[in-house]
């Protein structure tokens, strides 16, 4: 058969074709069914190996998540309680407060988190030993956040003997407050005695004129209340004009003896005590007791005053903050969070400030940038992702904080977060799943939009 030259179909390839003359792309090889270049194992190979890890995920993650949002309609005998359940996670006092707590710890934790990372990350840039200063702020990362709060409720002690932040405290306070305190002492009782006690001061019963002396003879006082630069009481120094003088001492003879009201030998006196002298309510002068107990109070004028010695004297002395009561428990445990998460935020902020041109930073400081200029119109908008990221999945993790509040609580409802209070309605006592269901699944909804932000902005810096 005659083939007409007109009609013949060029050859394809790289250079000839009908693409090719027209200057488009050469045409491309089929794919097969089997992937590229026919070689790669078909879709359903590759789920029967993620079989095994699809069911695992399932059986504990889809499984207990849907047992738990059907649970969460369901009191605690079993019947069907629809909505009450998650009405009543925000009503009573003790929700209330987890509630409460739990928005304090979301607004407040992962913002300081944050931002002491970031101080952290700056800073370690411009020391030597960067280093084993990250090394030493992320090693609490290293440690269980049980370990942490078992650490932390010993940091937070009452005694000052025992907790370390009361310790530090009183340490500070005893430097710039020298004044002694004897809780628990006071005169003897009865009518005839030189001084009593009133409003929780102790007072002379007798006026005393300038130019005259004062006893104030004290009972009652611990051994361990008594100073170790304390010396043998001694009698008053004898006053002169526009002065008032007297002892404090602890009127007790060991073995017995010695009269009643008077400084005996063995006698111990008691320094550091503040005594007024004061005309009705205002105080006309006022001194300090030597080692013996000893006082004078000078520069008074002619007339009659009240020797007193105030209430703080006879009040227990000063032993710190109490971290663990109502007022201050919330962000001490959040104090302890930030300690242990630090590091954490550090480091990925670290990371992020390697990755930022040092071009940009330098043509900001040759156009003239301080560096805080720098810091907060150049370093700050380029570490914006970096810092977003880690905000949102500290919100994340601040949301299921359990472990710490619970160590660091011991229990108290003052402390109690809505990860707690799932716990202790579920199976510290509540017995109540369905309840406890609820607040699980409500943790559930806040979390969720955290985490599909955080996959998003992944999904950004991807692309």
């Amino acid at each position: 058969m005659k083939v007409d030259h007109d009609d013949e179909v060029p050859p394809a390839g790289p250079a000839g074709g009908a693409s090719a003359a027209a200057g488009g792309e050469p045409a491309r090889p089929a794919r097969t069914g089997r992937g590229r270049g026919g070689i790669a194992p078909p879709s359903w190979f590759a789920v029967l190996f993620l079989l095994p890890a699809l069911l695992l995920l399932g059986f504990l993650v889809v499984y207990p998540i849907v047992y738990s949002v059907i649970r969460s309609f369901f009191d605690a005998s079993g019947g069907f309680a629809g909505l009450d359940n998650y009405i009543g996670v925000f009503q009573g006092h003790d929700n209330l407060v987890a509630v409460r707590n739990t928005a304090i710890w979301v607004v407040v934790a992962p913002s300081l988190v944050t931002i002491v990372g970031l101080i952290f990350a700056v800073l370690t840039e411009r020391v030597r030993w960067a280093t084993v200063f990250k090394l030493v702020v992320f090693m609490p990362m290293a440690i269980s956040f049980l370990a942490s709060g078992v650490i932390f409720r010993l940091v937070y002690e009452q005694d000052p003997d025992k907790g370390v932040a009361n310790a530090a405290m009183v340490a500070v306070h005893d430097t710039f407050a020298a004044d002694a305190s004897y809780p628990g002492a006071g005169p003897r009782t009865g009518d005839k005695q030189p001084v009593r006690a009133e409003g929780g001061a102790v007072t002379v019963t007798a006026p005393v004129a300038a130019g005259q002396s004062a006893l104030v003879p004290l009972v009652r006082v611990k051994a361990e209340h008594l100073p170790k630069d304390a010396e043998p009481a001694a009698a008053p120094p004898a006053a002169k004009a526009g002065e008032v003088t007297g002892t404090v001492w602890f009127d007790f003879t060991k073995g017995g003896g010695g009269a009643l009201n008077q400084p005996n030998a063995g006698e111990s006196g008691l320094p550091g005590v503040t005594v007024q002298a004061k005309q009705g309510d205002i105080v006309a002068g006022e001194a300090t007791t030597r080692a013996d107990g000893t006082f004078t109070i000078s520069g008074l004028r002619a007339g009659t005053f009240t020797v007193t010695v105030p209430p703080e004297t006879f009040t227990a002395a000063y032993g710190g903050a109490e971290w663990l009561g109502g007022t201050l428990i919330t962000p001490a445990i959040i104090g302890s969070y930030l300690w242990v998460w630090a590091g954490f935020a550090m480091v990925l902020i670290a990371a992020g400030l390697a990755a930022i041109p040092r071009d940009a930073l330098e043509a900001a400081r040759v156009d003239g940038g301080t560096e805080w200029q720098v810091f907060r119109r150049v370093t700050i908008p380029l570490l914006a992702p970096v810092l977003m990221v880690v905000l949102v999945t500290l919100v994340i993790n601040v949301l299921k904080v359990f472990d710490l509040v619970f160590i660091i609580g011991g229990g108290d409802p003052n402390a109690s977060v809505l990860a707690l209070r799932m716990w202790t309605e579920s199976f510290g006592g509540g017995n109540d799943q369905g309840s406890g269901s609820a607040i699980a699944v409500l943790l559930f909804l806040l979390v969720v939009p955290a985490m599909l932000f955080n996959i998003r902005r992944l999904r950004q810096e991807r692309s």
